[in-house]
C-alpha cells in the first residue's frame, strides 16, 4: 500500500508503447521508493493492442486514483505521450519514467532531499546504468548532488530522461516535432534559459537494454547524430546559444560521432561481434 502521509510531491509520467512485458516491473519500481510519488501517470501511445487494458488492470492492483491512465487517440511519439502526462500531473514536480527502466528506491528521497536543502533547482537528474533486468544492487542513502553548468550541456546530454525531475511549471515542453533527443532539446531549453539544473552523483536509476540495439545499429547512430545537429540549431535560432557555443558544440558532436563509429567497426570486427 502507498502511504499517503509519507509521499513526494511528485507526478511521474510513464510513457506507454506496447509495453505489457515490462510496465509492471516499472511501476513496481515506482512503488517501491521509499518516499513514493503522489501521483503516476501512465500514458498509451495509441499502441493498437492490449496495452490499455493491461495498463488499467495494473493500477487496479494499486491504491485507488493512486496511478492514472491515459489513452492517446493516434501515435505521436515519446514527447506528445510525456507531454499528456504533464498535462495531466497534479503535482509541483514530474519525474520521468520510461516503460522498460527502472528506479532505485531511495531514488525520490535523494532527489527530494536535494530540492528541499536547494528551492531554487529546477532540475535535477542522477546517473544510470544499464543492468540485467532485477540485477538491482543496493540502494544509496546519502549523494552529493552539484550544480550543472550551462556549458556542460555544449559536450552531450547529462541528464537521461528517467533520471530527471523538474518543476511542473517550467515554461517548457517536449517538441512533438522530434522523436529522436527531444530529452536534450527540453533540457537545453530549460539549462539556457538560466534555470538552475543539478545532477546527484549516485547511480539512482536503471536501463535494461543497452542505447542502440544489435540491429540497425549504425542507422540508428546516423539518426541519433542527425538529430543532434538539429538540436543545436534550433537552440542557436531560440538565441539560447551564442554562436561560439554553437560552434564549439558541433565540434564536440563531430568527435563522438567519429569515436562512436570506431568503437562500432572494432565491435564488427570480433569474432561473434555485430553483422
Amino acid at each position: 500500500m502507498i502511504d499517503t502521509d509519507a509521499t513526494a510531491p511528485v507526478s511521474v509520467v510513464v510513457p506507454c508503447y506496447r509495453c505489457g512485458e515490462t510496465i509492471a516491473d516499472a511501476v513496481a519500481s515506482i512503488a517501491s521508493q521509499t518516499l513514493p510519488p503522489r501521483q503516476v501517470v501512465l500514458v498509451d501511445d495509441a499502441s493498437g493492442d492490449g496495452t490499455v487494458r493491461a495498463l488499467h488492470a495494473l493500477a487496479a492492483q494499486y491504491p485507488p486514483g493512486w496511478i492514472e491512465v491515459i489513452a492517446l487517440a493516434r501515435n505521436g511519439g515519446p514527447s506528445a505521450a510525456r507531454n499528456a502526462g504533464w498535462a495531466r500531473a497534479t503535482q509541483p514536480y514530474i519525474a520521468f519514467l520510461d516503460s522498460d527502466d527502472t528506479w532505485a528506491p531511495t531514488k525520490l528521497a535523494i532527489q527530494m532531499q536535494a530540492l528541499r536543502e536547494d528551492p531554487q533547482i529546477a532540475l535535477i537528474a542522477h546517473r544510470m546504468q544499464v543492468r540485467e533486468r532485477g540485477d538491482r544492487p543496493e540502494s544509496p542513502t546519502r549523494a552529493r548532488t552539484k550544480i550543472v553548468p550551462r556549458r556542460r550541456l555544449l559536450l552531450n546530454n547529462p541528464f537521461p530522461t528517467a533520471s530527471v525531475v523538474l518543476r511542473r511549471d517550467l515554461p517548457f515542453r517536449f517538441n512533438e516535432d522530434y522523436r529522436r533527443v527531444e530529452d536534450f532539446l527540453l533540457w537545453g531549453q530549460i539549462a539556457f534559459s538560466g534555470h538552475r539544473c543539478a545532477k546527484v552523483d549516485e547511480v539512482l536509476a536503471y536501463w535494461h537494454k543497452a542505447n542502440y540495439g544489435a540491429g540497425g545499429l549504425s542507422q540508428d547512430l546516423v539518426a541519433m547524430h542527425r538529430a543532434g545537429r538539429e538540436v543545436r540549431r534550433e537552440l542557436l535560432r531560440q538565441g539560447l546559444v551564442s554562436l561560439p557555443e554553437h560552434l564549439f558544440a558541433r565540434s564536440i558532436g563531430m568527435l563522438r560521432k567519429a569515436r562512436q563509429r570506431l568503437l562500432l567497426g572494432l565491435r564488427r570486427a570480433q569474432p561473434g561481434g555485430l553483422p
